[in-house]
């Protein structure tokens, strides 16, 4: 058997107006969501994913079932975001920590995770970091484009790849947590992480400092440290572990739909004769190089996002923008942003088309460029003499989280 006993705490910090994130735990769960959207759609994201993944688990308290409970948490979001146009963008991240059932009856800490709110491991005062940021920076880390030290400090570093509520489709990071008794895991919104170094994150969470005293330290040393974001905080603590037979570390994705498979004419008898198994195999063996062919140039035409001016509105693309031979790019969406409303040097940048990694990052990005036009417009607004009234419609980019 498994168990563990908990502290949680979650705080607005020192420059939010409002909290964006929501926490859950109890004896057998833990969840930590980062809620990102305007017009407190962030808030409400947070709380809906916190809500259906709980009711999912409590329904199947399995792997399977915690991961369809993601899931179902990504459906419910982008649900409310259609429904509500107001929430237009909202999303949030999820890292969930469930006691999960096997088919032996063995009840283990299985972690899903999806965004940058992280997992961290503590034995004997050593700490590890158990789940990957899904945001652009530590996505180009991971390509080699940027090296963990100047990702720590990139402005890229806040916008996700992955969120709840973002796409259709999403993907779901899913471990097994091997762990002893005495080790705790600690669970936090990037508002602790990123005000805090890994040193500092050990020497406050771990033990024998008793589980309320160390979240109530966590949460005092990043608001000392700025406070810029939401700060929330669960820390566990195992009395028991269980292993299960049979550990996983992947990525779960969503399933491609079975394409259907043509019937191939039967071959008389006399025309079979004519082909050996060598001349089968050759055929089989060029066609499977013309099908790797066609696929590396679909992947490598679709591989990219770009943003574009699309009669007045910054479009997304997706594709090359000048295509690959035959594969043209194809506009995914507008996004609410109006080209005019940028700095002439993004206008000009907008021209030249600009690339990002992921959908979500391209969105993202949009909603930063009119974001850097909008402060530049309140500047102006608020240094000449001349009374004047601006009313600027904004809606928050899907994955867009200020550092």
């Amino acid at each position: 058997m498994t168990r563990w006993r908990y502290a949680a705490a979650t705080d607005t910090g020192l420059v939010r107006e409002s909290n964006q994130d929501a926490i859950f735990v109890d004896d057998s769960l833990a969840i930590v969501a980062d809620g990102m959207g305007g017009h407190a759609a962030g808030e409400v994201a947070s709380a809906l994913a916190v809500e259906v993944i709980y009711d999912g688990y409590l329904n199947d308290p399995t792997v399977e079932g915690l991961h369809s409970a993601v899931e179902a948490a990504n459906r419910a979001v982008l649900r409310e975001a259609r429904e509500n146009p107001e929430h237009f963008g909202m999303g949030t991240t999820a890292i969930v920590l469930g006691l999960t059932h096997d088919e032996a009856g063995v009840v283990s800490p299985t972690l899903f995770h999806v965004g940058d709110s992280r997992a961290y491991q503590l034995r004997d005062g050593a700490l590890r970091q158990l789940s990957e940021d899904h945001s652009v920076a530590e996505e180009w880390v991971r390509m080699g484009r940027l090296t963990p030290e100047e990702a720590a400090t990139h402005p890229r570093r806040h916008q996700l790849t992955r969120g709840v509520g973002v796409e259709e489709s999403i993907d779901i990071d899913v471990m097994s947590v091997i762990a002893m008794p005495g080790d705790r895991v600690l669970l936090c919104s990037d508002g602790l992480s990123n005000e805090l170094s890994n040193e500092e994150l050990a020497r406050l969470a771990s033990s024998p400092v008793p589980l309320d005293e160390a979240v109530t330290h966590l949460i005092a040393a990043a608001r000392h440290a700025g406070g810029r974001d939401n700060i929330s905080v669960v820390l566990l603590e195992f009395d028991e572990v269980e292993v299960t037979s049979a550990p996983i570390k992947k990525t779960l994705v969503a399933p491609v739909p079975p394409v259907a498979q043509s019937a191939k004419p039967s071959l008389s008898r006399s025309r079979r004769r004519r082909f050996t198994w060598r001349v089968w195999l050759g055929v089989a063996f060029f066609l499977a190089i013309v099908a790797g062919f066609f696929a590396v140039v679909h992947w490598y035409a679709y591989s990219t996002y770009y943003l574009a001016n699309d009669n007045g509105k910054i479009a997304v693309y997706q594709g090359q923008p000048n295509g690959v031979l035959w594969y043209k790019p194809i506009k995914i969406l507008d996004t609410p942003y109006l080209s005019r409303q940028l700095r002439t040097t993004d206008q000009i940048a907008l021209g030249a088309t600009i690339s990002e990694p992921s959908l979500t990052a391209a969105i993202n990005y949009a909603g930063s460029l009119h974001d850097a036009w909008q402060l530049g417009q309140s500047t102006t607004t608020t240094s000449t003499s001349v009374p004047a009234t601006t009313t600027t419609a904004h809606v928050t980019p899907t994955t867009s989280k200020a550092g």
